[in-house]
């Protein structure tokens, strides 16, 4: 299968206004974004837990990433509650549930196969002073990409012109960009040399991105 697959072209999509599409595991659904490959695959996903809902044990081979959105994430390493933001490598395993129900935006086989770094953080509690309306946190940096996360007052105009791509979930809130309005779970990715510039809506906005990673995307290997 292949979603957005043509890391060349802006892709923006609006998560919440796509229809849930049912998972292997019953109880777990989820909206895809982007997509190279079948069960196995490098994917951007939002997915969602129902309450008492949970997914088989698993090893995450190609590594994965993922944001709380609401409710609380649950595995054998502990809870996980909104707004927190893990990175579990390749290798990593588990066995991921949720007794309250949740939501997750989740990445798949999208890091280096050496990569060994393992963690759990509080995006909230990593921002830094508030600067021309811009509070801001780097959660992750490596030579291939920079995981940050952003809150924007009203009227915040934040321009990024990072190499080898961006990559932009709004976590709530609103902003604008190109002309078009990002509402809550919009997905917005743009290609390399694209530079990105997003303008606050009246509510604020709480923004994740990533950036430098476009260029080694590709199909798992398996």
């Amino acid at each position: 299968m292949e979603l957005n697959a043509d890391f060349n072209q802006r892709v923006l999509v609006h998560s919440q206004q796509l229809d849930w599409q049912a998972s292997p595991m019953p109880g777990v659904d989820r909206r895809m974004l982007d997509r190279i490959g079948g069960e196995v695959a490098r994917a951007t996903t939002i997915v969602r837990y129902a309450p008492g809902s949970a997914f088989s044990a698993h090893t995450h081979t190609g590594g994965e990433e993922f944001i709380v959105l609401d409710g609380v994430f649950q595995d054998e390493h502990g809870d996980f509650p909104e707004g927190t933001y893990v990175r579990n490598p390749p290798t990593s395993a588990h066995t991921p549930s949720s007794e309250p129900g949740c939501t997750i935006f989740v990445k798949l086989w999208q890091f280096e196969m050496d990569d060994r770094t393992q963690f759990r953080k509080d995006m909230a509690a990593e921002l830094g002073a508030v600067k021309d309306g811009i509070a801001s946190a780097e959660l992750y940096r490596d030579v291939r990409e920079v995981v940050r996360f952003f809150k924007l007052d009203p009227g915040a105009v934040l321009e990024l012109s990072d190499a080898g791509g961006t990559e932009l979930l709004v976590i709530s809130g609103a902003a604008t960009e190109g002309g078009d309005t990002l509402a809550e779970g919009a997905w917005l990715r743009l290609p390399e040399d694209a530079p990105l510039k997003v303008t606050a809506s009246d509510q604020g906005a709480k923004l994740w991105i990533k950036t430098g990673h476009l260029p080694f995307a590709k199909a798992p290997s398996v």
